[in-house]
């Protein structure tokens, strides 16, 4: 399968790279400057120019799947989280309709089906998260929309707690799984039309994602 990753350059986007290379997909990994590119192509991936606000001309061109992964980042505000979060991940849905590529995994936050759920000081994102999130599931596009919990830098433990869509308590989990999870909802077509909740916990993640697929099914 190839694969073109939004947000491949840092933070879970970047992990999702290294697993969907390490299994032996192929990656089109969008940046936005020239210096990100040798990075990436040394790795093994395809770096493709595009800009969440700026042109995405070709960058969905060709390929089976997008998995979106990108974010403006916690101290960018309010604004840019409306740009890049929200209307940057409309664009990406409307240019993969109108390539015809069906097959789109969304990374999204935990608390994004209610607002009101989360921090006061996050709402802002957690509203642009839930109406993108809507906008997708409504788009017509093969999509799966995973919702982690709060993400941390530690090692991965391929062991996690699911909520189909949503959990009963908050949590944390390793970046490093929430890429897992996202290459193994893109390897599985009996998640599409799954949005669920994830952190930390003791199921095996192909378990995880049976109970995922029992539920949409």
């Amino acid at each position: 399968m190839d694969v073109l990753v939004i947000g491949s350059t840092r933070g879970t986007g970047n992990l999702v790279v290294h697993h969907l290379l390490e299994r032996g997909h192929g990656v089109r990994a969008m940046v936005r400057s020239r210096e990100q590119v040798s990075a990436l192509q040394q790795r093994g991936a395809t770096a493709v120019r595009g800009d969440l606000e700026g042109s995405l001309d070709g960058v969905v061109e060709g390929v089976d799947a997008v998995a979106f992964c990108a974010g403006s980042g916690s101290s960018t505000g309010p604004d840019a989280t409306l740009r890049v979060d929200l209307h940057g991940a409309v664009r990406v849905m409307d240019a993969c309709a109108a390539a015809g590529v069906q097959r789109f995994v969304m990374l999204s936050s935990i608390a994004a089906d209610d607002p009101m759920r989360g921090p006061a000081a996050i709402r802002h994102y957690l509203a642009a998260m839930h109406a993108r999130d809507r906008i997708l599931a409504t788009s017509g596009l093969s999509a799966t929309i995973v919702r982690p919990g709060g993400l941390t830098h530690g090692p991965g433990t391929g062991r996690v707690q699911v909520g189909v869509p949503t959990l009963a308590e908050r949590g944390s989990i390793p970046r490093e799984d929430v890429a897992a999870v996202l290459v193994g909802c893109l390897e599985r077509d009996d998640t599409i039309g799954a949005t669920f909740e994830v952190i930390g916990g003791d199921t095996p993640i192909a378990d995880a994602l049976d109970a995922v697929a029992d539920r949409v099914s």
